[in-house]
C-alpha cells in the first residue's frame, strides 16, 4: 500500500504520515511484534481492532483527561484516505515525551521477574508474598524508555524520569497515568475484564499535556478474563501473550529471524483481539 503522503516513521505496528497543517495520519497494520521482533505473519483485522478500540477509549477517558487539564490527540477516524479506512486515525502533531508511562495494577510479566529478584519494580517497593497475577495494594507507576524497532524498552526510576522531563512534568505524567489506569480498570471490570497493566504515551501541544498513540488495546495492555483470574500462575489473556507463549515453546532462540505463525495460532490470536473489543465496547466487530 502506498499513500500519497510523506512517510515520517514506520514502527513495529504503525506507519506515521505527514497529513499537513500540524496533523499526522497514524495507520495501524496487521503486523504483530513479540520479544522486540516484528513477526513475519500478520494477524487479520488486528489493525482495525487497535484503531476502533483506541477511538472508543479516547471517548471513555475524555472526562479524566479534562479533570487534569489534559487532552487527547484524536481529530478524526473518519476523515482518512479510503485505502486505510477503518485502521487509521487523523491526529494532532505533538512534541512527544521521551518516556513510556506504564501503570501496573497486578503483578505480571517482567514485573514478576524483577519482584522475585528484588522485592520491587525498579524503585517501587512492593509488599512481600505476592505471586504472578496478584493484585497490588494500589496501582503503581513504572515508566520505561522508548526503544527503537528491534531494541528493548528499559524500565527506569522516577528519579530518571525527572532527569528526562523535569520534576513538574514527571509528577504530572505519574498522576495522569494512574488516573487513566484507574478509569480503564473500572470500565474493563464492568465488562468482565481485568486490566492488569498498560502503557500510555504523552506529548505536548504548547503547554497542554496530550494523550497520544493508541490506548488500552491488546497490544499495549494485559487484559485477563475476570472469571478465570486466579493469582499464582500465568493468566489466560486477551492480548498477544498467546503468541509469546507459542514462540517460547517453538524453540525459537529470539536472536534469529522469528518463525511464521501456524494458522491455528493466527486464528486464535485474532479471536482474542476481537473478543477483547467486543467485550469492552459491547459492540460486534463485524
Amino acid at each position: 500500500m502506498t499513500l500519497d503522503l510523506p512517510l515520517l516513521a514506520r514502527g513495529k505496528v504503525r506507519e506515521v504520515y505527514d497529513a499537513g497543517d500540524d496533523r499526522l495520519l497514524l495507520v495501524a497494520s496487521d503486523r504483530i511484534s513479540a520479544y522486540d521482533h516484528v513477526l513475519p505473519t500478520p494477524i487479520p483485522d488486528k489493525g482495525a481492532v487497535l484503531t476502533r478500540l483506541s477511538v472508543w477509549w479516547f471517548e471513555q477517558l475524555a472526562e479524566v483527561l479534562a479533570a487534569h487539564g489534559a487532552q487527547h490527540h484524536l481529530l478524526s477516524a473518519d476523515d482518512v484516505p479510503a485505502e486505510v479506512a477503518g485502521r487509521a486515525m487523523l491526529v494532532r502533531r505533538l512534541a512527544m515525551e521521551p518516556v513510556e508511562c506504564v501503570a501496573r495494577g497486578y503483578l505480571s510479566g517482567s514485573g514478576t521477574v524483577e519482584y522475585r529478584r528484588t522485592g520491587a519494580i525498579v524503585d517501587v517497593e512492593l509488599p512481600a508474598g505476592l505471586v504472578e497475577g496478584s493484585r497490588l495494594p494500589q496501582p503503581v507507576f513504572t515508566p520505561s524508555t522508548k526503544a527503537e524497532v528491534g531494541e528493548h524498552d528499559e524500565a527506569i526510576s522516577f528519579a530518571r524520569t525527572v532527569e528526562l522531563v523535569g520534576q513538574e512534568r514527571a509528577e504530572q505524567l505519574r498522576e495522569l497515568t494512574l488516573a487513566l489506569y484507574r478509569r480503564g480498570h473500572e470500565v474493563a471490570q464492568r465488562a468482565g475484564i481485568v486490566l492488569a497493566d498498560t502503557k500510555f504515551e504523552f506529548g505536548t501541544d504548547g503547554d497542554v499535556l496530550v494523550l497520544a498513540d493508541e490506548v488500552l488495546t491488546p497490544d499495549s495492555s494485559r487484559f485477563w478474563p475476570a472469571t478465570t483470574w486466579s493469582p499464582g500462575a500465568v493468566q489466560p489473556s486477551y492480548d498477544k501473550q498467546y503468541v509469546r507463549d507459542w514462540l517460547t515453546t517453538s524453540g525459537w532462540d529470539r536472536q534469529s529471524p522469528p518463525p511464521e505463525l501456524p494458522e491455528d495460532v493466527v486464528a486464535a490470536t485474532r479471536e482474542r483481539y476481537v473478543a477483547a473489543y467486543e467485550a469492552l465496547t459491547g459492540s460486534s466487530f463485524a
